[in-house]
């Protein structure tokens, strides 16, 4: 099947509309605090009690050193043993220490098998330290593993469902170490828009200053607005809990989001689109070989030969025709628009590339 966009003419440019008003947004979820971060842990461990489901010591050798080790710090000597056990896996750990975490509070951890292993599900995780970029201890996780997945087989196939070689176990890690870091001393703080635009910068300065006083924010760029507490009574997580509720009106540049794979579209609604046509068909080419064997009578002379036969034809759809597409002012008059080709989802993201590259689709086209 070769699809064709036979033609995507400009008829003319159209006006664009006023830009449509989002639902505002609490400030909590624009921005983040400069500082206020968390630390991502790492960890190497070893799952026990599978039900003969872990790694095989001839495949995954280091799992039987990690064994051997494991066993000597727990007082048995094992040097010189063989070890064929089934029920044991050598996993990876993560976890993320989230900010201002103490001493004693819990984080979940997610596991994940690096060996041969089939699945996790039913194993226990042996105590792990888990460290962080500098090289120090900061958690020890340990308990048992919640798997998402599921295998079952036989002599003959297997199924698996979901992913057992991975799970997670909530609560899983105390925190060992704090993240030494001040936030109480801090004079000015510091907002980083997570979709950086000048204009909902602009327009959460405003809202501050109106919150809890005149000068106290000041937008630096379209992803930073800085805060000066030192006019302001109170210390700086008093500051944030008054204004973190602050509800500002965003603004974001207008995007059409196509995913290939799944055939998804996400038009934004600032998205808007001139005055086109379009005319939309498919194009079918079709080869079909039946060789035709030849051979000659029972006990004459000649030899058996193969004629080849092939069919080959071109079919056209009648397609949709020109099609109009009128200046649009409002996401609904927009996929109306587009609906009224009439054509499949697929062939859609083709008539959007091209009316993007005719320049009559003002957004920011993103593929997937």
């Amino acid at each position: 099947m070769l699809r064709s966009l036979f033609a995507v003419v400009i008829l003319m440019a159209g006006v664009l509309a006023p830009a449509a008003q989002a639902s505002p947004a609490r400030l909590k979820d624009l921005v983040e605090v400069d500082g206020v971060r968390g630390n991502d842990l790492l960890g190497y461990g070893l799952v026990v009690g599978l039900n003969n489901t872990g790694d095989s010591f001839r495949n995954s050798p280091f799992t039987e050193d990690a064994v051997f080790n494991l066993l000597e710090r727990l007082g048995s000597n094992v040097t010189g043993e063989q070890i064929r056990a089934r029920n044991v896996a050598a996993v990876l750990v993560t976890a993320t220490l989230p900010p201002f975490a103490r001493a004693g509070s819990q984080i979940d951890v997610t596991v994940s098998a690096i060996g041969d292993a089939r699945s996790l599900m039913g194993g226990t995780l042996v105590m792990t330290p888990l460290n962080a970029a500098d090289g120090q201890v900061y958690a020890v996780a340990q308990g048992g593993i919640i798997a998402g997945g599921i295998v079952a087989e036989g002599v003959a196939a297997s199924v698996t469902q979901g992913v057992p070689t991975s799970g997670t176990i909530p609560a899983g890690a105390r925190v060992e170490r704090e993240v030494a870091f001040s936030f109480a001393d801090m004079e000015d703080l510091r907002l980083a828009l997570r979709n950086p635009d000048f204009t909902t910068a602009s327009r959460i300065e405003a809202a501050i200053n109106a919150a809890i006083g005149s000068g106290v924010a000041r937008m630096l760029d379209s992803g930073t607005v800085s805060l000066d507490l030192r006019p302001v009574n109170g210390t700086p997580a008093a500051v944030m809990a008054a204004i973190e509720n602050i509800e500002v009106q965003t603004s974001s540049r207008a995007r059409v989001v196509v995913d290939q794979r799944s055939g998804t579209i996400i038009l934004g609604e600032d998205v808007r689109i001139s005055r086109v046509a379009v005319s939309q068909g498919n194009l079918t080419l079709r080869v079909e070989e039946t060789p035709l064997v030849v051979q000659p009578n029972p006990f004459a002379r000649g030899d058996t030969v193969v004629i080849p036969r092939t069919e080959a034809a071109i079919e056209e759809e009648p397609g949709t025709g020109l099609a109009l597409v009128e200046t649009s002012v409002s996401l609904p008059e927009v996929v109306a628009g587009l609906n009224a080709l009439g054509v499949s989802t697929n062939d859609m993201i083709d008539i959007l590339k091209a009316i993007k590259a005719a320049g009559a689709l003002h957004a920011e086209f993103i593929v997937q």
